[in-house]
């Protein structure tokens, strides 16, 4: 008996050998009151009530539990906030829901459950998710709710951003209102899921940076994110989903993706020598070349040039004037009209590709495939490789006007666009090798 109780004074006391809890049942509740929390298997994320430093109001959230500085990566009631400290999450009608005062619900997952024939459980997971779930099947099948699936501001790995297509559901990020409000703020990343899908940052509901579109190892706007060899990306457009995660490989080393409240998108890290969160990349990267259409139809933008914007060989500003003025989105228009026969293309190398509005892919074709593709429909504008890997696969071809591109200094990729053959003859420039 003396050793019993030894060893559970040394648990109580020792927090090395305390044993966290990491589900809720039926019959249990979190409260402010009491500061109880749920803490992952591992020990990595912790969920329970905060407050922010600025304010009093109360919110349920998930945190990291070992990090000195509080970084918090989901909040259930951002948008509704307990207003005192009295505030419980329990299971009611098998459902999460959080009271405030008056036993007022301020937030629920509010899910239309039938006849469970057993009441649900809630479980704060290893990678941080946190689920409701039949309390007989452990798998993801048996999860009946997540939060993965509404995120706020991050992307933890194995956390999935884009469309659902089964169940329509379109995850995305939305930040924060400031670095210490976590209401929904002005700045979304999200996915645009059309033929060749897209990611953009949005203010409101205006597109101001294109990430660029997968092109088999990383999205074309963050090269920066393909050269990390603890991460591993995965991008999966099929019937049921197009969407966007990665895992680590290294279980030691945190790593995050966020949407700022200032517009920008950045990938954190945190390793146990440095302690502290360090920006491995952030985008948009320039302000010169990455705002969204910053140079207008058939220019692209070149950072080291000046002025930055140049229109594509074969085209000319469409104002004059405006142009000298270094005023571009007005864009360039197109020297010789096409004739569908007899036209060619110039290849512009390290390219962003242009906006996807107007593309079509076909991923079984390679690059000469494309090329006869895009001759033989008088509509094509431009074409490039799909996938970058193992030299080039898959076909884009763009029937509208080109936008949104931008050179870099050693990343993107080839684009090849439409001229008439007058214009392939009459000028070559050190960005366009002309391709007959």
């Amino acid at each position: 008996t003396s050793f019993l109780l030894v060893y559970v004074v040394m648990i109580l006391f020792h927090p090395a050998l305390a044993i966290y809890i990491n589900t809720l049942s039926a019959t249990e509740s979190l409260t402010i009151s009491s500061n109880r929390t749920l803490v992952s298997p591992g020990n990595v994320f912790e969920l329970g009530f905060f407050i922010t430093n600025s304010s009093s109001r109360w919110y349920l959230g998930i945190w990291y539990k070992k990090l000195t500085d509080r970084t918090y990566v989901w909040v259930a009631n951002r948008d509704n906030p307990l207003s005192s400290s009295t505030g419980t999450l329990k299971i009611s009608g098998n459902n999460l829901v959080i009271f405030g005062h008056s036993n007022k619900s301020v937030w629920s997952t509010n899910l239309t459950i039938g006849n469970e024939r057993s009441p649900v459980v809630a479980e704060l997971l290893a990678n941080g998710n946190f689920v409701m779930r039949d309390p007989n099947n452990n798998e993801a099948s048996g999860f009946l709710w997540q939060s993965f699936d509404y995120p706020t501001d991050t992307l933890l790995p194995e956390m999935k951003l884009g469309y659902d297509l089964k169940t329509g559901l379109n995850r995305f990020l939305i930040s924060w209102r400031s670095s210490d409000d976590p209401s929904s703020g002005e700045i979304t990343y999200k996915l645009e899921p059309r033929r060749f899908p897209e990611f953009y940052i949005f203010s409101d509901d205006f597109r101001v940076h294109r990430i660029g579109p997968w092109n088999g190892i990383g999205f074309i706007g963050i090269p920066e994110d393909q050269n990390s060899t603890y991460i591993v990306y995965n991008f999966t457009e099929n019937s049921e989903e197009v969407a966007y995660s990665f895992r680590m490989t290294n279980n030691s080393i945190y790593s995050r993706l966020i949407i700022t409240s200032e517009g920008y998108f950045q990938r954190l890290m945190w390793t146990p020598s440095t302690e502290i969160w360090q920006v491995f990349w952030s985008s948009p990267m320039s302000l010169q070349c990455d705002p969204y259409r910053i140079c207008g139809p058939y220019a692209y933008c070149d950072e080291s040039t000046s002025p930055m914007c140049i229109c594509i060989q074969g085209f000319d500003p469409k104002n004059r004037q405006q142009w000298d003025l270094r005023s571009h989105a007005s864009g360039c228009i197109r020297r010789t009209r096409l004739r569908c026969s007899g036209d060619g293309f110039t290849r512009m190398k390290n390219m962003k590709l242009p906006d996807t509005t107007t593309a079509i892919v076909d991923r079984s074709i390679g690059v000469k495939e494309c090329e006869k593709r895009c001759l033989s429909d008088c509509n094509c504008t431009a074409f490039a490789n799909a996938d970058i890997r193992n030299g080039g696969t898959g076909c884009v071809i763009w029937t509208g006007e080109l936008e949104d591109i931008r050179t870099y200094v050693a990343d993107g990729q080839d684009l090849y666009v439409r001229l008439a053959a007058a214009d392939l003859v009459r000028k070559r420039n050190a960005n366009g090798k002309i391709v007959s």
